[in-house]
């Protein structure tokens, strides 16, 4: 990836108690992304991929134009955050993806979304 085109991800997943159900399978997440442009060129984030994948091995595949019903526009040293969430199966999982993302200059290229784990609390340790 150039100098030129160069997007930072960064993620804070929270435990959702409320609105989780363990006896029923059911751990609900929510994650706040922050999406920063450490480029020299202004670029739009057109579209979204993920990955979610519980520890039984069950992945859930996300895609999908923008974030959150946006395509955020980021000039070089600007941050975009959203928040959004997610529901696995288990206990324990494993976040992870990229953007598409189109510079002031045409070029598409993807902005990777590094692996951050979904756990409930005193989990993992």
């Amino acid at each position: 990836m150039s100098k030129k085109n160069k997007i930072i991800v960064e993620a804070m997943p929270q435990y959702i108690e409320s609105q989780s159900s363990p006896d029923k399978s059911r751990y609900v997440f929510a994650y706040t992304i922050t999406i920063t442009n450490a480029g020299s060129t202004s670029a739009t984030l057109l579209s979204r991929h993920w990955l979610i994948t519980d520890s039984n091995g069950k992945i859930q595949e996300v895609k999908g134009d923008g974030v959150i019903g946006e395509k955020p526009y980021l000039k070089p040293g600007q941050s975009f955050r959203y928040s959004s969430g997610a529901m696995i199966e288990t206990p324990v999982g494993v976040m992870q993806g990229n953007y598409l993302m189109v510079s002031d200059d045409g070029d598409n290229f993807k902005a990777f979304i590094p692996k951050f784990t979904l756990s409930i609390p005193r989990t993992l340790h």
